[in-house]
């Protein structure tokens, strides 16, 4: 039996592990996932197992590899951000991996901000709102400044998916999707790491940056290693392959996420107020991005909903648009939604809606939807401002919510709406970038699969 050429693709999730491989056509061949449980740091804080992941790294990819289905021609990786695995002069894991979610100390983060200038003005320059922990570069500014001796036994400090990199291919890599995840290390307008990252011995820890698309090393086999991608990044790859005119990605799920790779412009104290921050491309280019708590917001008030009106909390998915409710909560050009605490995590009109006032569950959940679309379009147009943007690809949740597709469609009238779907778009991005590594055959035109949607319209493929 012949064995199908594939890439292996690690996607690690804060929650779920999975192994993925893709044929030649980029179709998932074969899927496995796996859930890691947490273990604890020296404080006591949940943190990621890096000792049982790197187990299960390299044990799934030798059962990959001896699967006789299969062959095995590149391998490479996607993972969340903001965190830091550290290496000493061995090149052994020595710290936890510790979570991008712990408090960081407010004392030191002040120290930080008025050694270099003000948080307005490292903001700026770094694209990265005041986070603590989840500005990647602050965790090892904290090691330097609370454990001195800890600090410098480091040689290498890798980002998650550089470290994946480096399980399989011993060789130690910075990648600038990573470096640019609202870390700190980076300047924007320079295009190189930050003043601070050299005056605080910090760059002298970070392996040479090397081009996402090249090979980070080979596994004992011989097998190309890519060296991994941060994967709010990668998840925009299949996009950026298939569509050349400006487009912004709304990624909707929990945080709803507007993503624009055409808007390179430096981001304002405005915008950083309401918690816009600017990714790299994996081709180091600026994405800049605005994110809304609407995912949130609608599961906290479909179950409000649910009681009330006394139904199934998931009766929501069985509402069909109505064009006579439609057309009456049509959305204004300009939002009048204020964003509450300098995010966009404040709850939505709805909330302070009286249920009773309504006729029906219908009527209620098309408000509910109008209300979160009134702030989803002050989250979108932060980033779409400036921009000749010709079309919006909706992933996730809301895509497939007709209700929130055509009143989004309604809202920008001379942009073009889409629902998109594009299976494991991280891991899938991941793949695309080790394509000519591996793979002999043309990118195929149909990696995403899209609808078209119209104010009070069918949708058409």
């Amino acid at each position: 039996m012949k064995r199908t050429s594939v890439i292996a693709i690690f996607d690690v999730g804060k929650t779920n592990k999975k192994l993925l491989l893709f044929d030649e056509q980029y179709n998932i061949v074969h899927e496995e996932s796996r859930p890691l449980p947490e273990i604890k740091d020296e404080d006591g804080f949940s943190c990621e197992d890096v000792e049982g992941l790197t187990h299960w790294i390299k044990n799934s990819f030798a059962s990959a590899i001896a699967d006789e289905r299969f062959e095995i021609k590149a391998v490479n990786f996607s993972a969340y951000g903001a965190s830091f695995v550290y290496l000493n002069e061995e090149g052994e894991v020595f710290l936890p991996l510790y979570n991008y979610l712990k408090p960081y100390p407010k004392e030191l983060q002040n120290k930080f901000y008025t050694t270099y200038g003000g948080e307005s003005l490292v903001a700026k320059q770094t694209a990265s709102p005041v986070l603590g922990n989840l500005n990647s570069g602050m965790q090892l500014y904290r090691l330097k400044y609370e454990k001195p001796d800890v600090f410098a036994k480091i040689k290498y400090a890798l980002h998650l998916p550089q470290y994946l990199s480096y399980i399989l291919s011993s060789e130690e890599n910075t990648d600038i999707t990573s470096v640019g995840c609202h870390t700190n290390l980076w300047h924007f307008q320079w295009n190189h790491y930050h003043k601070w990252v050299k005056q605080e011995g910090i760059e002298e820890k970070l392996p040479p940056i090397k081009d996402a698309a090249t090979i980070a090393g080979k596994t004992i086999t011989g097998i190309p290693v890519g060296i991994g991608l941060h994967d709010s990044s990668s998840a925009l790859i299949p996009y950026l392959a298939s569509f050349t005119d400006p487009f912004i990605l709304l990624s909707t799920g929990t945080w709803c996420i507007s993503l624009n790779p055409f808007n390179h412009s430096q981001l304002s104290d405005y915008e950083l107020h309401e918690d816009c921050l600017c990714y790299l491309s994996y081709k180091g280019k600026p994405v800049k991005a605005s994110r809304l708590f609407a995912g949130y917001e609608h599961e906290q008030q479909v179950k409000r909903l649910a009681e009330h009106f006394k139904t199934d909390v998931n009766h929501y998915k069985k509402v069909k648009a109505d064009p006579e409710l439609l057309k009456k909560l049509k959305p204004q050009g300009r939002s009048t939604y204020n964003a509450q605490n300098g995010a966009m995590v404040g709850q939505s009109k709805f909330a302070k809606r009286d249920l009773s006032k309504f006729n029906n569950y219908e009527e209620a959940y098309h408000r509910l939807i109008a209300d979160i679309m009134e702030q989803q379009i002050r989250s979108t147009n932060i980033v779409l401002k400036g921009t000749a943007v010709s079309r919006i690809f909706v992933d996730g949740g809301f895509g497939n919510n007709p209700i929130y597709m055509h009143l989004l469609s309604e809202a920008f009238p001379g942009i073009e709406v889409y629902a998109a779907s594009v299976p494991q778009a991280s891991a899938l991005g991941a793949a695309l970038v080790m394509h000519q590594h591996w793979n002999a055959l043309p990118i195929p035109s149909d990696l995403i699969d899209l609808k078209l949607y119209s104010a009070i319209h069918n949708p058409t493929t």
